[in-house]
């Protein structure tokens, strides 16, 4: 692979189109200090309590937690909670947010992370489709209903030590049963889906009229493992169904299908080379 070649071809991409997708993984934030949990080794080193518990990300990540332990389950999306409202973004996400706004057909946000850095970092929030919710919202564990709401009010305190939550833990504002985050987990069948269903209606109209004004799309993909390939699949259907070039930023999974792009580098290195005109 010739990479000086490669950083040339995404430049001139990037100049060229007139539509910039944006798609992310859990290694778009890696870059201001929040950990992708890439592996089981990887999850254990940000949450040793788990290893002593003997519990993996997807065992850990599961609603069922919410009503067998919630203090575990608050303990764990707590923290995650806590450290997404205290991390900044990196200054990645303003170079492509910059370039997208200068696109004549603009740009989209695709990601399965659930950390809110895009909005944080002055992204349209009518122009992100957060594919697997948002730990910013909460929804009730039975459900009682479809509800839906904000997490801004919301504090967790944590004992560290034990790793338990402390009271009060979230309540559903309606039934007053416990509350979990708006986020898909794993086994999840109690997710509420309406608000990541409004942002993919506003997605697929933004493909129509990209479609509509015949614009050249380029998509950026940042950080997007094989592990759950929601986004890379994402990334090539897109760029298939649009004939449009995609560049694929990712350190150890950067592999392509014919045609398009890898740059082996970490997110906000990636984007720096490539934008450098």
């Amino acid at each position: 692979m010739d990479l000086e070649k490669n950083i040339q071809r995404a430049r001139e991409e990037l100049q060229k189109a007139d539509a910039l997708l944006i798609t992310a993984g859990a290694g778009m934030g890696v870059d201001s200090g929040l950990p992708d949990f890439r592996g089981v080794h990887g999850f254990w080193r940000a949450y040793p309590i788990a290893k002593k518990l003997g519990l993996r990300f997807e065992e850990l990540a599961n609603p069922m937690w919410f009503k067998e332990n919630p203090k575990l389950a608050w303990a764990f999306y707590g923290h995650r909670l806590n450290l997404y409202r205290k991390t900044k973004p990196h200054e990645g996400f303003k170079i492509l947010l910059n370039i997208g706004k200068q696109k004549p057909g603009g740009y989209f946000v695709f990601t399965s992370n659930v950390d809110g850095q895009f909005q944080k970092a002055g992204y349209n929030e009518k122009r992100i489709v957060e594919i697997h919710g948002s730990i910013h919202y909460l929804q009730c564990t039975v459900p009682c209903s479809r509800d839906i709401w904000s997490a801004d009010r919301v504090e967790v305190k944590i004992d560290m030590e034990k790793f338990e939550a402390l009271e009060p833990l979230p309540k559903c504002r309606n039934c007053f049963e416990i509350a979990r985050p708006n986020i898909l987990m794993f086994g999840d069948w109690e997710w509420i889906s309406d608000r990541t269903d409004d942002q993919i209606y506003l997605y697929e109209k933004w493909l129509s009229s990209v479609k509509k004004n015949g614009y050249r799309l380029v998509i950026v993909e940042i950080g997007a493992g094989t592990g759950v390939p929601t986004v890379r699949l994402q990334s090539q259907r897109i760029a298939e169904r649009f004939g449009a070039t995609l560049i694929r930023i990712n350190p150890q999974e950067y592999e392509v299908p014919y045609g398009h792009i890898s740059i082996p580098m970490g997110g906000l290195e990636g984007i720096k080379k490539i934008t450098e005109y």
